[in-house]
């Protein structure tokens, strides 16, 4: 089965987590998302909006530093991932298959940002590509949202691998959520 990708036109931040609370609200046990983009792209914006929408009423913020991440007292626990500052080699040592198996930890919504940088993948996951706005107005690229998300538009594309999560994705594009921003498939420019 194969299903052609989501696309989202996101104008700031309060939409991105807005997404992020309808993704949220609606991802199975198990879920694994794979989150590229550039700095500022919104990607912890777009993961404060999941854990909304899970019921985690900790505050979510990058775990740069920390490198993983776990809010537990929501429907499902969040695993949150930030490989910012690990080159792939390193990676393989947080053994982020252990979170994506569930065999050692409850099921739950396994976030990775940076997701590039992974030596391997699961077999079965979302990949959401965070990028700026082709359609844009550039000029507000150079402001910098009070929201912490850089200015300007962004456009996200969401496609699933594995037989799971192309499931949930036809479901949610069914169920409606996320019509507010969603772009006509010929309007959008291919994933890089």
């Amino acid at each position: 089965m194969s299903l052609s990708p989501l696309n989202y036109r996101i104008p700031d931040a309060a939409a991105m987590r807005s997404l992020g609370n309808q993704l949220g609200q609606t991802y199975p046990p198990g879920i694994v998302l794979l989150l590229e983009g550039t700095l500022g792209s919104g990607k912890t914006t777009l993961v404060q909006g999941i854990g909304a929408g899970l019921g985690i009423i900790d505050a979510i913020t990058s775990p740069t530093f920390t490198l993983i991440c776990e809010y537990l007292e929501g429907r499902l626990p969040l695993y949150h991932f930030d490989l910012y500052r690990l080159d792939p080699q390193e990676v393989g040592s947080l053994q982020p298959e252990i979170y994506w198996e569930g065999g050692e930890v409850l099921p739950g919504v396994v976030a990775i940002e940076w997701a590039e940088r992974l030596p391997y993948r699961p077999t079965d996951y979302l990949r959401l590509c965070l990028r700026d706005d082709p359609t844009a107005d550039r000029s507000l690229l150079n402001a910098l949202e009070p929201s912490g998300l850089s200015g300007g538009s962004r456009q996200v594309v969401m496609a699933a691998v594995g037989a799971i999560s192309l499931a949930w994705l036809e479901q949610f594009r069914r169920s409606g959520m996320g019509s507010a921003w969603l772009i006509q498939e010929t309007d959008t420019p291919p994933i890089h």
